[in-house]
């Protein structure tokens, strides 16, 4: 049998993969927003005893985005954890058979998380008597930031379960190809 192609390892597995690293290449810039305005609290607050009442609501939101979004990012550059002592030690017919079982894993976990985050905007996104209403901090700025974030999150959970079904099948197709050579 051969061995795995170690350059899956480096580029990704389709076009979905391409457009995630990119978007998200583009989103982490919003890093170096974050600084620059956390920076700017810093200087007004203890400079100029002037604090803003945005700045954290803002940078927590953005770093809580960009955290889920990574998720996503590291499924498209096949960089999410894995125990590698066991998986390098391993002929190339068992590591389909993990990749497999990782695929089904992550769509099972995926899909009970779309389910769970789909109540969860639901209740965020509307009123108990159904009027279209976004949660906010409760802050005296009061953002909608909650309500945002966990439609990113929903966004981001049915992302990832497209992802690992596109993933498994393209195993799938690894596995038999290997296995007709």
């Amino acid at each position: 049998m051969k061995k795995l192609k170690q350059s899956r390892v480096e580029r990704p597995l389709n076009i979905l993969d391409k457009l995630i690293i990119k978007i998200s290449e583009f989103f982490s810039l919003l890093f170096i927003f974050t600084v620059i305005i956390s920076f700017y609290e810093v200087l007004n607050r203890y400079v100029f005893n002037s604090p803003t009442i945005w700045v954290h609501e803002t940078a927590s939101f953005i770093g809580g985005s960009l955290f889920v979004i990574g998720g996503s990012y590291a499924l498209a550059t096949n960089k999410h954890v894995r125990v590698v002592l066991i998986y390098d030690a391993v002929s190339s017919k068992t590591r389909h058979y993990l990749n497999i079982f990782h695929h089904l894993s992550g769509m099972l976990f995926s899909g009970l998380l779309i389910y769970a985050a789909y109540h969860m905007v639901g209740n965020s996104w509307y009123a108990p008597w159904g009027e279209f209403r976004l949660e906010t901090s409760g802050t005296a700025w009061n953002p909608p930031y909650p309500a945002l974030l966990k439609g990113l999150i929903f966004g981001a959970v049915i992302l990832m379960f497209i992802q690992f079904l596109l993933h498994l099948i393209n195993e799938l197709k690894e596995f038999v190809e290997d296995n007709n050579d």
